[in-house]
Order: C-alpha cells, then structure tokens, then sequence
C-alpha cells in the first residue's frame, strides 16, 4: 500500500528535516531513495512535492545548500542550518505528540502508542 499524497503532505518538512538531521546533508534525489527504502515503498515522494518544500524550508532559514559538480552535472546538497536543528526536533516532537493524539481519537490498537 502506498500512503496518501494527502497524508504525505501534512509530514513532509518534518520528513526531510529528521532525514538531514540524521544524515547530515542530502541532495534532492538522495532523499527521495532514501524515503522509499525506509517505507519500503509506502512513502514515494515526488519531485513536484519534495523541492517545493525543499525551497520553503531554504527560505525560511532552516536550511543552507551547498552546490557540487560531478562531471558535467550539477548537484545541489541540503544541511540543517542551526535553526534548522532546532525545529526539526521541535517538528518530529510534535508529530509524536499528534500521533499518539490520532490513536487516542481514533481508538486504534498499536504497538507504539
């Protein structure tokens, strides 16, 4: 089963920003591969989702690029700025927070609530 767009949609700054928290700085595509093998293919982000976000999360101060070139190619990579830090821990907060809300309100069964 693949999730959502519209579920994807509300999870998706707090998804890259925990992803570079963890991995320090990704490119684009990177994030993209490394969402779907976690979910094993629950979660496929699209390029029309994953860099509109991308781009806001950049405007608003909570991550810096860093531009390479392979080749020919050009690759842009993204980094949690200090601000960036911060809000991601703040964001995955309070998506656990939401969550474990959504399994009291729906009265659902888990191991992880």
């Amino acid at each position: 089963m693949i999730y959502s767009s519209e579920l994807i949609k509300g999870t998706l700054k707090t998804i890259i920003l925990k992803l570079l928290k963890d991995n320090k700085r990704m490119y684009g595509y990177e994030i993209t591969q490394t969402v779907k093998e976690l979910t094993a293919g629950k979660i496929q982000l699209t390029e029309g989702a994953l860099y509109p976000s991308l781009h806001a999360l950049e405007a608003d101060g909570l991550l810096t690029t860093e531009t390479e070139y392979i080749g020919k190619r050009v690759r842009k990579y993204y980094s949690l700025s200090q601000q960036g830090k911060i809000e991601s821990k703040q964001k995955v907060n309070e998506f656990s927070d939401f969550l474990n809300t959504m399994v009291y309100l729906l009265d659902i069964k888990t191991n992880f609530a």
